[in-house]
């Protein structure tokens, strides 16, 4: 094989120097070829400038070449290979360029051009991968979509010469014309127009502006309509779509489904979720006025003890209230219960401490959708437990701080009511089965979520902790399903 030195002294006019940066260039060849993956040449311009010679060539080597034999010392023409010449007469680099190899193969090229120190062009570097593969697939989605034109052509003209077509859809059929006049209609959307007060023998030639009122325009948009009809007491689904011959509409298809019943439900549903919503209102309203009633009641008695009961069950009530509230106002029957566990606690903490103590409050873990009694239940023992915090834990001190902790598990819900309190024993709670917030809460935990109930305290605080399984936190099914 001819080296570079001699092919271009052979074939071009490139002088010594020129020749010797082709020759640096090439010694990075294989390189350039490892790491684009691709196969790599330098072509040297000829002097009739319609034209180029391959001087040196590299291959990947870890990969296929498209080449089985050498290229060096072949011609490189304008009609195969263009980017190659426009690159080598404009100085310009071509990316993605196509064009087909010297064995015939369909390539996507790179083509970068190669100066002297001077500036003139003296070669290309060029980066070929096969597109074959390529070019096949987008063969096959040319004639696919040629495939959908006849496909719809053939539809027309069946139904056009015919008036034949099979009833075999749940959905009404109604082909027409160019001048948008019905040309075809299956059963069921004769039954369709008639509901909506057209004769059965009025739709064949009639226009489609005129069956639907004015309300449908089909021809001239770019794309399929789909779109919903509200024609008396009749609701349809309405999807068309124009139909094209060498590129000029001649008609379209339009395929009509009654969904009159589900949108009736959809609206029993819509006024059923206004009404619930409502009911919870006026039940966030009803709790509020007792807590208030409870409230003047406390304020006119002068036993410690009374007020104590009576401050117990305001904020019982209020945390009920509470999850009322949020169903009111977000009409669902899931509440996300961390934000009824911060309204707890700053209600608890705001009411019941006393003036000179400073409570810090923090809830930590995970968010928690739940179902609305689960949630009620759970409103209450996180009232019960952080009550007991706030009034027994820490005595005489002037701060502390409660964490409720939440956590969902794959079976299984934990949360933790914790503070840094005095402990029990130096509460005078030591005898757990006499009190009645505890008693309380342990009935809930235990009957209403079926979960237990574990208590630690100790001089350091207390971490009262209960656990449930998840299955009391989904929804129930309709038995009449």
């Amino acid at each position: 094989m001819a080296s570079i030195m001699e092919l271009c002294s052979m074939y071009t006019h490139l002088n010594e120097e020129e020749v010797r940066i082709i020759q640096e260039m090439a010694d990075h060849l294989q390189l350039i070829a490892d790491v684009s993956e691709s196969d790599v040449f330098i072509d040297c311009p000829l002097p009739n400038k319609g034209s180029a010679l391959v001087v040196a060539e590299a291959h990947p080597s870890g990969g296929s070449s498209l080449y089985k034999t050498s290229v060096v010392g072949q011609y490189a023409f304008a009609q195969n290979e263009p980017a190659v010449m426009f690159c080598l007469l404009s100085g310009q680099s071509v990316i993605g360029s196509r064009g087909i190899s010297q064995e015939q193969i369909a390539i996507q090229q790179n083509v970068v051009p190669i100066r002297s120190k001077s500036g003139q062009i003296i070669g290309a570097l060029i980066m070929e991968k096969d597109i074959s593969e390529k070019l096949e697939q987008e063969k096959n989605v040319t004639r696919l979509m040629e495939t959908t034109e006849q496909l719809s052509e053939t539809l027309l003209a069946v139904a056009m010469s015919q008036g034949s077509m099979q009833s075999l859809m749940h959905e009404g059929i109604l082909v027409f014309d160019d001048k948008e006049r019905v040309t075809y209609t299956n059963p069921r959307a004769l039954d369709m127009l008639k509901e909506i007060g057209h004769p059965t023998d009025a739709a064949n030639g009639s226009p489609i502006t005129q069956l639907f009122y004015g309300k449908l325009a089909v021809l001239g948009r770019s794309g399929p309509l789909h779109q919903e009809l509200q024609i008396g007491h009749v609701t349809f689904e309405l999807k068309a779509m124009s139909i094209y011959r060498e590129q000029r509409e001649v008609g379209g298809i339009i395929l009509l489904r009654d969904i009159s019943d589900m949108k009736e439900k959809e609206k029993q549903l819509v006024i059923k979720s206004a009404v619930i919503k409502e009911i919870h209102h006026r039940v966030k309203n009803n709790l509020q006025t007792v807590s208030s009633l409870l409230r003047l009641q406390m304020r006119r008695t002068k036993l410690e003890e009374v007020e104590r009961v009576y401050r117990d069950s305001i904020n019982r009530i209020n945390s009920i209230a509470v999850i009322h509230e949020m169903l009111a106002f977000e009409g669902l029957e899931t509440i996300h219960f961390n934000e009824v566990v911060d309204r707890i606690i700053k209600n608890i903490i705001s009411s019941s401490s006393k003036p000179d103590q400073t409570i810090v409050p923090l809830i930590s873990g995970d968010e928690l959708i739940l179902q609305s009694d689960v949630a009620t239940t759970l409103a209450l023992v996180v009232n019960e437990l952080v009550q007991n915090c706030v009034l027994h834990a820490f005595g005489e001190r002037r701060a502390g701080h409660i964490e409720v902790s939440l956590q969902q598990h794959d079976t299984f819900i934990r949360v933790r009511v914790s503070d840094n309190g005095i402990g029990f024993k130096a509460a005078n709670h030591a005898d757990r089965k006499g009190h009645l917030g505890l008693k309380i809460t342990e009935t809930l935990v235990e009957e209403n979520l079926g979960g237990v109930l574990d208590i630690m305290t100790d001089e350091r605080g207390t971490n009262i902790q209960l656990t449930f399984p998840i299955a009391k936190t989904q929804p129930k099914e309709d038995e009449s399903s």
